[in-house]
Formats: structure tokens, sequence, C-alpha cells
């Protein structure tokens, strides 16, 4: 089991981000001084993946657009000596094979991951929610991707979230095999408190098999009326061994205000050219508040 391939749906309308999302799409904000994907897809790389499916809508072309090369931007850095921009451009285009499909009607994200069938064929693949980044040594879909391969099963990454919180996530039954990795029995979207199976909640990284995909595509709507990749999941793990890991790493929610706002704060102090001027900027107007 050897997993090449990477899907990150990015169809989203991004409506927890208006106005800023009305035509710009939520993965193309800046963090710092890159798109919000391009961290996405530079932890996938990380972890070996080679070919990468952008699932988008008709409103997002400019994510096409900034994986691209721009020969008229690379001339005009290029005379004016400023190769450091200009390679940044340049690695951006070069980071990875990015192919891109539509969703084109909004039916979930189940629909979505659906849409990535022909490109995935019969190979396992990683799932990388775009509204998700990872801060943490190991790249945390690598780190799903290790235990999936030694158990030859699907995987997804879980953390414990408070018993407030989890009625926002999927809460998953689980049992332990070894150090932070589980065994997968059962899950639930969005539960009632009666339905909680444990403070595991589901964050925005997968590896999946492709048998997934007959699942989705016979599955009826679920939560909010949509395909839920959850109720997919639900149906995997009682067919196939699936596994969870709890995985190491500061997880933030770029699609709302706030998440996008933390993640923003963090980077910029981590950022070379960016961290001490905040600190110091920071520490200054906490004086005057």
């Amino acid at each position: 089991m050897k997993v090449r391939k990477a899907v990150i749906p990015a169809a989203g309308l991004g409506t927890r981000m208006l106005p800023a999302t009305k035509t710009v799409p939520k993965e193309m904000l800046p963090l710092v001084d890159k798109p919000v994907i391009q961290y996405i897809i530079e932890e996938a790389v990380a972890a070996g993946i080679e070919d990468i499916l952008v699932v988008t809508n008709r409103a997002k072309s400019a994510m096409d657009d900034y994986f691209d090369y721009y020969p008229e931007l690379e001339e005009r850095l290029s005379r004016a000596g400023k190769e450091r921009e200009l390679s940044e451009v340049r690695r951006a285009a070069d980071l990875a094979n990015i192919f891109y499909v539509r969703q084109k009607e909004t039916k979930g994200l189940g629909h979505a991951i659906w849409r990535a069938k022909r490109f995935v064929g019969d190979e396992p693949f990683a799932v990388l929610l775009g509204d998700d980044i990872m801060r943490s040594q190991v790249p945390v879909i690598g780190q799903l991707i290790t235990a999936a391969e030694r158990y030859h099963a699907s995987c997804v990454g879980v953390q414990q979230v408070s018993t407030e919180a989890i009625a926002k996530y999927s809460s998953v039954k689980v049992q332990p095999l070894e150090e932070r990795i589980f065994q997968v029995e059962d899950m639930v979207e969005k539960p009632r408190p009666e339905e909680i199976f444990s403070n595991y909640a589901i964050l925005g990284r997968y590896v999946l098999t492709p048998h997934i995909f007959d699942i989705l595509e016979h599955l009826a709507p679920g939560y909010a009326g949509e395909i839920q990749l959850t109720d997919g999941l639900k149906a995997l793990c009682k067919q196939e061994k699936m596994v969870a890991v709890d995985f190491q790493a500061r997880r933030y929610d770029t699609g709302n205000l706030k998440g996008f706002l933390e993640a923003t704060i963090d980077f910029s102090l981590a950022h070379p050219e960016t961290g001490a001027w905040l600190r110091d900027y920071i520490k200054e107007k906490a004086q005057t508040l």
C-alpha cells in the first residue's frame, strides 16, 4: 500500500468568511505571505505526495492561475534583479503535479470526494481539507500515511476536543492499538449529547482506500441534506479495517475569522521577516489596552 495521490476539496462557498470571500476564494486568502492552500499543498508534498487533485467550483479559477507559470511577471522580476521573489513565484508553480476538477453542484464533502474517482483510480489516496492548517514537525498527512501503510487500512486524523465542541465535528468510537493509534469501530457526524462515542473528533486529514467511491456513489443525503463524507466513512469502517491517528500538531481552522486570525498571528511570529517586529508591536500594543 503506497499513497502517491492527494485530493484537496476546495469547492465550498466560504460563507463563514464573508464578505472577503465573495470574490476571493477562501483558500486564496493570504496567511502571512502565501495563500492558505499553498500550506496544504506543501504539507502533502513534504509527505511524499506526487499528484494532487483540487476539487473547485466555477468561482475559483484563481487557484489554477496561482499554481501556473506567469512569464510576464517572471521576466519583470528577473530584469529587476529580484531573484528571491522570482524563486518563490516559480516554486509555487513547481510544487507538485496539480490537477483540477469542478464540483458542479454543491452536494457536500462526500460528493466532492466522489468527484475524484477517475483521478484516484484503484489506489489509496490522501484527503486534506482546505480549511485546516497544521503546524507540526512531521507533516500530519505523513503521520496518517505511515499508519495507513503499516496497517494496510484507511486512516483518519483525530484529536480530543471538549464535550461542547464535539457537536461541531465527527465523534469516533475507537479502541487502542498502540500509542496514538486506534482501531475505528464507528462514528457519527455532529452528534447530539446522547450520540457521542468519544471526544476524539476527525479533524481534516484522511487516507482512504478507493472502496470509498462505491459507498459515496450510492449514499443517501445526510446532515443538511448533503452527501456527508462521515456517513461514507461510517460504512467503510464496517466493511474494512480503519485506524485513527491522534496526530501531533497545532491545528487552525482558517475557515472562520477567529481561527484565521490565530493562524495569522502564530505564523507571523514564526516568520523570519515579521516575527521580531510583530512581537515588539504586540508588547507595545498591549501596554495601551
